[in-house]
């Protein structure tokens, strides 16, 4: 017994000292990750850490996180709901505002039904992992978020992943599949390089295939489309030839969750088969509760999304203007690319005493060589703060330096 106990400890020791070397070779190659604490309510000027910043690192799109009628509408619900939904959907913890709040959501995106997740990760494993298996093969951009690529290995489903936003490559590899079933997924926006996926071509092609087209719209969501129904409503594309549609709450609506939208017999094998979905406790009531009025506001507050716009162009004319290269994107995300992570790192460092809260966005997140400054704007910021960011990246990028892409 006293000999297992020390091989034991051994082991112990071991396994410590091989996670301590993993964290120092991250620390020497810039790629250890720190949280930062934020001391305010999410918003374009931010306390982080004790010190005001203004914030150009947010999913708040739309500005809708502490919008006081969203603010509102949670405070009462938690009021009549109180604050935990207490078990999962299936159990006891579905709320008539969660019904609610997916019947709407379905009527917004042009979908019979909708249904919630607790996150945009969960909603992707649900969706790949409960309903592919061996028999089938799953189809992904290489660009692709985490959680659908992690959600096609699970699913056990042949995973294959063709060239960044290439329907030509795409097609090829569909030509050569002799799977049973083809998942398409892609995402809409992406979240790193900002740019939109040829999202009609890739459904052409998958249609000619006869494959399953799914969409990640966590970042277009509630920012594209006349009224903020996302890239389906953007692009014109129904039900049809997107029969799976993901989409996130805790961005551009400004609150938490996430949901899937499709036929009801998708839908309904959802219910069925999706573990993330079967084996969770569903929101907290007063999250839904809120986003209802987000979904409202895109509505009544439509202005939000022309000024988002505005701001987009103005950013890009403003860096262009300053001898500065972004990455080719129409989108709030507005990547700088530097390229070595410490000099990713330092730059936002230079940028955080000037007052600008951004994130050096670092391999693996991003591939090797191909660091960069993640730079979102929001529909509450104001120029004055835009080209304060701007006047700062031209004095800390001389010219020279500036990459191109």
């Amino acid at each position: 017994m006293v000999h297992d106990k020390c091989f034991q400890g051994d082991r112990d020791l071991q396994f410590t000292k091989h996670l301590e070397e993993q964290l120092a070779a991250r620390r020497r190659s810039g790629l250890y990750r720190h949280r930062r604490q934020l001391d305010s309510a999410q918003s374009t000027e931010v306390i982080c850490d004790g010190k005001p910043y203004v914030n150009f690192s947010s999913n708040d799109y739309l500005g809708l996180a502490n919008h006081p009628d969203v603010v509102a509408a949670f405070q009462a619900a938690v009021d009549r709901y109180g604050v935990g939904s207490g078990a999962a959907h299936l159990i006891c913890g579905h709320m008539r505002v969660h019904h609610q709040l997916e019947e709407e959501l379905a009527e917004l995106v042009g979908r019979q039904r909708a249904l919630l997740f607790s996150t945009g990760y969960m909603a992707n494993l649900g969706v790949i992992a409960g309903l592919l298996d061996r028999h089938d093969e799953v189809l992904q951009d290489k660009l692709n978020h985490a959680s659908l690529l992690d959600a096609g290995q699970l699913s056990r489903a042949r995973l294959s992943r063709y060239q960044h936003a290439d329907p030509v490559a795409l097609d090829a590899r569909l030509q050569a599949s002799t799977a049973r079933f083809r998942l398409v997924t892609t995402d809409a926006v992406f979240s790193m390089d900002g740019d939109l996926a040829p999202l009609p071509e890739l459904a052409q092609v998958a249609e000619k295939h006869d494959a399953i087209m799914m969409i990640d719209d966590a970042h277009g969501f509630g920012v594209l489309g006349e009224n903020g129904a996302g890239s389906v409503e953007e692009f014109g594309l129904n039900e049809t030839q997107v029969p799976i549609l993901m989409a996130t709450l805790g961005k551009a609506m400004g609150t938490f969750g996430a949901f899937v939208a499709g036929s009801e017999t998708l839908i309904e094998s959802l219910i069925q088969q999706a573990r993330s979905y079967v084996y969770t406790t569903a929101m907290p009531p007063a999250i839904a509760a809120a986003t209802l009025t987000s979904i409202r506001l895109l509505d009544g507050e439509a202005w939000r999304r022309e000024k988002l716009r505005k701001l987009v162009d103005g950013f890009r004319r403003g860096a262009q203007d300053r001898g500065l290269t972004l990455m080719p994107s129409g989108t709030p995300i507005q990547p700088l690319l530097v390229g070595d992570a410490r000099q990713a790192l330092a730059l936002a460092a230079a940028l955080g005493q000037r007052g600008f809260l951004l994130q050096a966005i670092r391999p693996p997140t991003v591939p090797q060589g191909s660091a960069r400054l993640r730079i979102t704007l929001s529909a509450v910021h104001t120029e004055k703060q835009i080209d304060g960011l701007l006047d700062a990246l031209a004095q800390l990028i001389p010219e020279t330096q500036t990459t191109q892409c």
